[in-house]
């Protein structure tokens, strides 16, 4: 019997031929970057804004009146989803699955968080405004971190590919507790009980055995919308319908949740993403002297993922394996480790959305935020890759 396929694999299996492999992840979005920038400070620089902040004519959400809150609250929910898709599978099936399997990327993850925020805290939480952005350099954005490790092929060795992976994946996690817990304000309880009986109904769902995808994705935009009105910020929804989406494989070894995760991630990677990225990276430098460009904010969040990501991840390995509490990766030397952590500097995605949840009112905040979060990602990129380039093949 042929197995009846998602409507939205066709448009899957397109961009993946598109732009297949983790490395067409990545150029993307080094392409679409740059490309937000040069029209940001070109004479499309209006035009550019007005598209993305204009007061839409119409919409049938009243809240997201913006196709830039459009993009940021409902297509970043879906990319959300798609986290908690795989954060779920990784849990149960996957690196995450056993204590010894999930110590050390769990460590590496923990410490690749607080240091970011440590160091940013140093450089610029001596004023009081800027404290809030301590969480921006703590992200790391995945399909950038890979796509740059793909560029390599096969110079990176698999089991260093995997470690990445399961770090991003648990750093994933965090970002979402973090602006769960840090990022919301103004809670309203009537929609907070809305949100938690579409919750409610989707775990019914799971627990009934229902397979169908539907049913999820209909509780799922219920609790978003819920959500939404409630004060937390809309894609933690994602991340919750998510993990309520069944794992339990059938006689095909086939679920909802991994035809789902298989239909969506490459939408969220090369379409959520960069629309994502072109919305929020283009920072407009007319206006902006030295001083701005060197302010503490920028130099706070640069730093955070240059430094403080290398140092944490890094420093983590290092202990842990010293110690012996958990072995290092097999395969990988330790330039090959450092190199990896540095990749974990790119903050990208995740940092600049942090960014505008952390500076709602202040737009000026907002665009030195992302020459940081740029810069910072831009170091981390370009020596991770020197290392990983020019390191052994073999550990010694």
């Amino acid at each position: 019997m042929t197995a009846r396929r998602h409507p939205f694999e066709p448009l899957a299996t397109l961009a993946t031929r598109l732009f297949g492999g983790e490395a067409g992840a990545g150029i993307l979005l080094i392409v679409i970057a740059i490309a937000a920038m040069i029209v940001a400070n070109s004479p499309l620089a209006d035009g550019y804004h007005t598209l993305f902040h204009g007061t839409l004519p119409w919409t049938p959400l009243p809240k997201l009146n913006t196709l830039h809150l459009w993009i940021n609250d409902a297509l970043m929910a879906m990319f959300f989803f798609v986290v908690g898709l795989e954060i779920k599978r990784e849990v149960i099936d996957g690196e995450l699955s056993s204590p010894a399997r999930r110590r050390l990327p769990v460590l590496a993850a923990i410490a690749g968080m607080a240091v970011p925020a440590l160091v940013y805290l140093l450089v610029a939480g001596g004023t009081k405004e800027l404290q809030g952005g301590w969480a921006i350099p703590a992200a790391t954005d995945i399909a950038f971190a890979l796509g740059v490790l793909g560029l390599l092929g096969k110079r990176a060795p698999a089991s260093l590919r995997l470690f990445l992976l399961t770090v991003a994946i648990v750093d994933d996690l965090g970002a979402v507790t973090i602006i769960a817990l840090f990022y919301t304000s103004g809670l309203k309880l009537v929609w907070l009980g809305w949100a938690a009986a579409a919750l409610a109904g989707l775990i019914a769902l799971n627990r009934t055995g229902v397979t169908r995808g539907w049913p999820y994705l209909l509780l799922g935009g219920l609790l978003w919308y819920a959500v939404l009105h409630s004060g937390v910020h809309a894609t933690v929804a994602g991340v919750l319908a998510a993990l309520c989406v069944p794992m339990r494989l059938d006689s095909r070894g086939d679920s909802l949740l991994l035809r789902m995760e298989h239909a969506l991630a490459p939408i969220s990677a090369y379409f959520i993403v960069p629309v994502f990225g072109f919305a929020n990276a283009g920072v407009a430098f007319a206006g902006l002297g030295m001083d701005e460009i060197l302010a503490p904010l920028p130099i706070g969040v640069a730093l955070g993922l240059f430094v403080g990501k290398q140092v944490g991840i890094m420093g983590a390995i290092v202990l842990a394996d010293r110690t012996g509490l958990a072995q290092r990766p097999a395969g990988a030397s330790w330039q090959q480790l450092w190199g990896m952590s540095l990749l974990c500097g790119i903050g990208f995605t995740m940092s600049l959305f942090i960014g505008q949840l952390a500076f709602p009112n202040s737009a000026l905040l907002v665009e030195e935020a992302k020459i940081g979060v740029l810069a910072g990602s831009l170091l981390s990129a370009l020596l991770g890759y020197a290392l990983l380039r020019t390191a052994p093949q073999r550990a010694p």
